[in-house]
């Protein structure tokens, strides 16, 4: 018995958890392992916010807020257990590479700009000589781009090793190879079952990405949920070439440089296919002509946990309260709000009202 059971051991799952052991809650994760659909371990880990909430500006001040508290949160998983999360904060750029995307990138700052005003949404349009200032070394095909001063980047891996082990010294429970088959109302609390046993809880966080979808209606809640593969390439180790992530390619404090752009609707497929990895090396070489010299060590595919609007899913049951969902494709970025501001909401039993226009509702065929 706990007072929360957390369902999903990724990095929703583990930043929630984090945030609820930190709060004062017994808290015991329910992780599937390795096998599991995990996007936490091929995220891109990018803390990104411009661009975020085009039509929806409760996601771009929700992003907005997550990172606002990532230095904070980065600090205190440093001093609580010992491991940098390489969290920067240098401000992101994103490239055009014709004047018809420069022209759409421009349209969707000024649609930004006048929802949230230029101060507070960050991001300017840059022409090509001052990309070229920011980053030397572009390619003549760089017609210009924006930067927002709010966007960084972080190891996904080394975060999610962070809020793992804070759980821990929190005093929470992180249970391996237990997948959860089943959750249901449990007298004034809720079970779940597992490979590993049954677990019960005052509460239920499911945060199992994927899984949420077939696991909700066992506590009254509708999550449509749905894969988007992306693929990314890693380069071999290379001399430190720039700092400030870009939305396609990135250099890791590692020295190696993460490459990958694409979305992908092809089911539970994870395979790395080739005409995706050349279009993705193609475009990055555009971008940095300098990569083409360097060898490519890895590749792979990941799944992103899509909502059918690609905004997050924050719901708690109505028949059963009590039992919340929690689900996005943003789990680096929006780490630190869920650990910070949507755990402690959890762990007082009540979404705050902010959260009210991520409820799954919006998605009902009356609400339209």
């Amino acid at each position: 018995m706990t007072d929360t059971i957390v369902v999903g051991g990724g990095l929703v799952g583990a930043a929630v958890a984090y945030g609820l052991a930190r709060a004062g809650d017994t808290v015991t994760v329910l992780d599937e392992g390795d096998v599991a659909f995990r996007a936490s371990r091929g995220n891109f880990g990018l803390v990104w916010v411009q661009s975020k909430g085009d039509g929806r500006p409760e996601y771009t001040r929700w992003t907005r807020r997550s990172a606002d508290l990532w230095p904070e949160f980065t600090a205190e998983l440093r001093d609580l257990t010992g491991i940098e999360t390489h969290y920067s904060k240098p401000g992101g750029l994103h490239f055009a590479l014709s004047e018809e995307e420069m022209d759409a990138r421009k349209s969707l700052i000024h649609r930004m700009h006048n929802v949230h005003g230029a101060a507070e949404y960050g991001a300017e349009i840059l022409d090509g000589d001052e990309v070229r200032k920011l980053v030397p070394g572009l390619g003549p095909d760089v017609v210009g781009g924006t930067y927002c001063k709010h966007d960084g980047h972080a190891s996904p891996l080394y975060l999610l090793r962070a809020l793992h082990e804070g759980i821990l010294a929190h005093g929470g429970r992180i249970v391996g190879d237990a997948r959860a088959t089943e959750v249901a109302p449990d007298g004034a609390g809720f079970r779940a079952e597992t490979a590993a046993g049954t677990f019960r809880g005052d509460r239920l966080v499911l945060a199992a990405g994927l899984g949420n979808r077939a696991l909700g209606p066992g506590v009254g809640l509708t999550v449509p949920v749905a894969p988007q593969k992306g693929q990314i390439l890693v380069t071999e180790r290379a001399a430190m070439a720039f700092e400030m992530p870009t939305h396609v390619v990135r250099q890791t404090s590692e020295g190696t440089f993460m490459i990958g752009d694409s979305h992908e609707d092809v089911g539970f497929n994870l395979t790395s296919t080739t005409p995706t990895m050349a279009a993705i090396a193609a475009r990055a070489v555009k971008m940095f002509p300098f990569l083409k010299d360097l060898r490519i060590v890895r590749s792979w595919g990941a799944l992103r946990v899509m909502a059918p609007d690609g905004y997050p899913i924050y719901e708690e049951s109505r028949d059963h309260p009590g039992a919340f969902t929690v689900n996005c494709h943003s789990g680096v970025t929006l780490a630190a709000a869920h650990a910070l501001a949507l755990a402690p909401m959890l762990a007082a039993g009540r979404l705050g009202a902010e959260l009210d226009v991520f409820n799954a509702g919006r998605f009902d065929a009356d609400a339209h």
